[in-house]
C-alpha cells in the first residue's frame, strides 16, 4: 500500500484522549498548523489560513503522548495522511483529514524538554496479577509528570517582570 507520509508542524488544540482498545491504547486530539508568511510590504509575518487535523497514536506512542502533552504545545508529527469524507442527517458530505502517528515530539525551535523513558514492563505473575512494583512505577512516572505540567503552567501564568 502506497501511504502519503506528512510530517506537520502546529499546535495541540484538544486534550489527548486516551483509551485502551482489543488491539492496544490509543490517543486522540486535534492538531492546528497554521501557515506563516513574511508580507514584504508590511516587513511583518503574517499567519496564514488554520488547518485542524485529527492525530490518532496507537500503542506505545498513544500511551506517551497522552501522559506528555497537554493543550497549547507546539508539537512536530510524523504520520501517515487519511482524508474521509462522511455524510451528515441532512445529507450534506464533510470532508475530514486525519493522521495515523508514527511519531511525535515536541517542537524544540519553541520551547525545551526533558527526556524520559517510561518504565519498564515486567512479566505478568503467576497468577495473573501486576506486579506490585510495577503498579507503583507507572504510579509515580504519571504523578511526576502531573507535578511537572502543573509546574509549567504557573510558570506560565506569572506575569514577566520587566
Amino acid at each position: 500500500m502506497n501511504d502519503t507520509l506528512v510530517t506537520v508542524v502546529g499546535n495541540v488544540a484538544t486534550n489527548v484522549e486516551y483509551r485502551e482498545t482489543p488491539t492496544g491504547g490509543v490517543a486522540r486530539f486535534r492538531f492546528a498548523v497554521t501557515a506563516r508568511r513574511y508580507d514584504r510590504e508590511r516587513s511583518a509575518w503574517t499567519d496564514g489560513p488554520t488547518s485542524f487535523y485529527t492525530v490518532s497514536a496507537w500503542r506505545s506512542l498513544g500511551a506517551n503522548l497522552a501522559a506528555s502533552v497537554s493543550v497549547g504545545e507546539p508539537l512536530v508529527v510524523l504520520g501517515r495522511l487519511r482524508v474521509r469524507e462522511e455524510g451528515t442527517w441532512e445529507g450534506q458530505r464533510r470532508t475530514f483529514v486525519d493522521i495515523d502517528a508514527v511519531a511525535a515530539g515536541h517542537d524544540l525551535t519553541r520551547g525545551t524538554a526533558a527526556f524520559r523513558r517510561p518504565a519498564r514492563r515486567l512479566p505478568q505473575a503467576a497468577d495473573g496479577e501486576k506486579d506490585t512494583a510495577q503498579e507503583a512505577g507507572a504510579a509515580a512516572v504519571a504523578a511526576e509528570g502531573q507535578r511537572e505540567r502543573r509546574a509549567e503552567e504557573e510558570r506560565q501564568a506569572e506575569p514577566e517582570l520587566v
